[in-house]
């Protein structure tokens, strides 16, 4: 049996913030990666156990988040840059799984939450509200792979739910600020739920290896989550203190092909 897992990091247990621990040079990187590693490890732990026999881990994160010495030997890794959409997925792959996942943008409790970029307001595929992980997810269903395991924050776990509701979840923290944050810039909305009580690394181990072994071993019951072609996306980004929210589309009949469209770039259009 084989399985995808991609990987991201501010869902993670213990990864308190982006600045301190999202990218090479934050003070606190290399705890980021090795707390990032060590719930990944959980959940290849926890495919063996369902009977996984090939293993990839993707490390989805901007900056990266994997240390390879301290990932799981039975894992192979998919890291560095460029990698793009559909991220080393394809129809040879029984089952996915998503670690370290946080809640998309304007999520209520989500902690960190942003979807690719905390200057996005929203993203929206044929007027479904998205983010990182209802995108992971429908990338892996455009091979027919069932994404069937989520980790990550609380909110980020009844997101999976609401997208896919017989899913195996493991909810290693939870935000403690409600209410969402619309119309923050970018910058505000970084630091807008910054606290969350998080799980012990340990703990917050267990329950993914619980939760990744219960999800392939009812990978027969769990559907892909899918959304059917032609596509429109809408990508709206928060206003600037130079500038308004600006709200731009993009369309494609090929779902991958309108996920490699820039999210940032191409959306020029003032929101209306």
């Amino acid at each position: 049996m084989k399985v995808y897992i991609i990987t991201d990091m501010e869902g993670v247990a213990g990864v308190l913030s982006s600045d301190d621990f999202g990218a090479p040079g934050s003070r606190y990187y290399e705890v980021g990666r090795e707390l990032t590693t060590g719930e990944t490890s959980a959940a290849v732990e926890g495919a063996l156990d369902a009977g996984a026999t090939d293993i990839l881990v993707v490390d989805g994160h901007g900056s990266g988040a994997i240390d390879p010495q301290l990932l799981h030997p039975a894992a192979k890794l998919l890291a560095g840059r460029p990698i793009g959409y559909p991220f080393g997925c394809d129809d040879s792959f029984d089952a996915a799984m998503i670690v370290g996942q946080h809640a998309k943008s304007n999520t209520d409790g989500g902690h960190l939450s942003h979807t690719q970029s905390f200057t996005v307001e929203e993203y929206t595929i044929n007027g479904v509200s998205l983010g990182e992980m209802g995108c992971n997810m429908l990338f892996c269903s455009y091979f027919g792979v069932p994404t069937v395991m989520v980790s990550g924050d609380a909110a980020a776990e009844a997101e999976a739910r609401s997208l896919v509701p017989n899913i195996a979840t493991a909810a290693v923290k939870e935000g403690l600020r409600r209410g969402p944050a619309a119309g923050l810039t970018g910058e505000q909305n970084k630091l807008h739920n910054g606290a969350a009580i998080h799980l012990s690394p340990e703990t917050a181990r267990e329950l993914i290896r619980a939760a990744a072994r219960d999800g392939l071993t009812r990978l027969s019951e769990i559907d892909p989550y899918r959304i059917e072609p032609p596509y429109e996306a809408v990508n709206v980004l928060r206003k600037t203190n130079e500038a308004p929210q600006r709200r731009g589309v993009a369309g494609a009949d090929d779902l991958v092909e309108l996920l490699r469209t820039p999210m940032a770039y191409s959306f020029v259009a003032d929101a209306a």
